[in-house]
């Protein structure tokens, strides 16, 4: 019976061993694959940039700007949205950078308010330093290295940068991928292709402060009237050798009525016109 005792001891402890030896190798080989599968299928960067399609609400603004004789002339409404919903009507998307510099808000509005800010405060610095204003090259160029070392982190930015600098006019457009054109008109936003229709078609490069001033207005207006995410004030900017100015600032359900005045609808001009009616 002792005898018989020790052997199925001896047989409980083998197959323990056995048992725990498995389970290790169990778990060894699981956690292999896991680590394996994690190395060679997953993408990161793309997991992330899904992720901040996924939870980025839908945006909308209209902003243009362009180049003409006198200086540069900026417009944008003020409309903030998040997807269906109208946050403000009242948002400032012209960002006064310095006194001879401008950019325009388009994208997702605390990064746009964010970089601009520091634009400014490092453009004053490089003035202080080399004792002469920076250029609008020179801005818009330091604005997209900053953007562009911040590509794929999730930065919603749409911008224009518009001045005057010892070369005369200057625009840029910088994006948050760090991409920066160089042009003589652009518009930004949900409602730029309705902008661009009307600004296209009335641009002439010699037309007048107030001619240009009325492109710049009317363009934003007929966005406005197209695009569902734009609205509120149409706010017009001029940009000269003497520094920026504010031009107007109209309420774009105003401007309608400017545009369009109220007249008697076709039924009551024919009831007026047929005798007893």
């Amino acid at each position: 019976s002792l005898e018989r005792n020790h052997s199925f001891q001896l047989l409980l402890r083998f197959n323990s061993i056995r048992f725990y030896k498995y389970e290790y190798r169990f778990q060894w080989n699981w956690i292999t694959i896991f680590f394996s599968f994690i190395y060679w299928n997953t993408d990161f960067d793309g997991f992330q940039k899904k992720a901040i399609q996924m939870v980025k609400p839908a945006k909308g603004t209209t902003t243009l700007a362009f180049i003409f004789k006198e200086g540069v002339m900026v417009a944008a409404d003020s409309r903030a949205s998040m997807g269906g919903y109208i946050s403000s009507q009242s948002v400032k998307k012209i960002i006064e950078i310095n006194p001879y510099m401008l950019g325009t808000m388009a994208g997702g509005a605390a990064d746009c308010q964010f970089w601009h800010r520091n634009l400014g405060i490092k453009c004053r610095l490089h003035e202080l330093a080399n004792k002469r204003r920076i250029s609008v090259t020179g801005a818009s160029k330091l604005l997209a290295n900053i953007l562009y070392s911040y590509r794929g982190m999730g930065l919603s930015v749409g911008t224009m940068i518009a001045g005057w600098d010892e070369t005369g006019p200057g625009l840029y457009y910088v994006d948050s991928e760090g991409g920066r054109l160089k042009g003589t008109r652009f518009s930004v936003g949900s409602g730029s292709p309705y902008a661009y229709g009307v600004l296209d078609n009335g641009y002439r490069y010699d037309m007048s402060i107030e001619e240009a001033a009325e492109l710049a207005r009317r363009s934003i207006y007929h966005a406005t009237f197209r695009d569902g995410a734009s609205g509120g004030v149409a706010s017009v900017y001029y940009v000269g050798p003497n520094g920026w100015k504010k031009l107007s600032g109209d309420d774009v359900g105003e401007l309608h009525y400017m545009y369009y005045p109220v007249v008697p609808s076709t039924v009551e001009q024919e009831m007026a016109e047929v005798p007893g009616a």
